[in-house]
């Protein structure tokens, strides 16, 4: 299956979350055994044979995506939470959204220095979410291998923020 024959699974919803926005619904995708399986497949292609010891997972899209690409990688998964969702002891980062700030944690435990880790979300949009992730990758001595995505914003510029990392993302709208 192609990237473009995943585009035609993607639902277009016109004015959400608010008048003027085309919101574009991954969930007609997953639902397609084999669509959902293909971009698990096409998301992992770059770093199949690269040193991945973490995958990490952006609360909470980027869970759908990171889990299985950890257990085909053989690495372990790490979840980034929004505030007040890990139970043990954490760090914190506080990001910037289109419309405010918000803030993400990861356990203090979750990676040790030296650790490959490859970052997995849904969306690249704005880069906020992704930045505030590597933050916390990097004070944790985690070294960034890549971050994949599943569909990329161009518009909203996103990867302008993301120059020295390396970059995978299946569709571009």
């Amino acid at each position: 299956m192609s990237a473009e024959a995943l585009r035609e699974r993607i639902r277009e919803i016109p004015d959400f979350p608010k008048p003027g926005s085309l919101f574009y619904d991954i969930t007609t995708l997953l639902k397609d055994p084999g669509a959902y399986k293909e971009s698990i497949d096409l998301m992992l292609e770059p770093y199949k044979f690269e040193q991945v010891d973490v995958v990490v997972g952006m609360e909470s899209r980027g869970f759908i995506f990171s889990a299985p690409m950890a257990y085909e990688l053989g690495a372990g998964l790490v979840p980034v939470r929004k505030l007040g969702k890990l139970p043990a002891e954490t760090l914190e980062v506080e990001y910037e959204l289109e419309y405010g700030t918000a803030t993400l944690e990861i356990h203090s435990d979750a990676i040790q220095a030296g650790q490959r880790v490859l970052i997995v979300d849904d969306l690249l949009a704005t880069g906020g979410t992704v930045m505030g992730t590597i933050e916390l990758v990097r004070r944790l001595g985690g070294e960034i291998a890549g971050l994949s995505f599943m569909v990329e914003l161009t518009a909203l510029n996103g990867r302008d923020k993301l120059g020295e990392f390396e970059i995978h993302t299946l569709l571009s709208y």
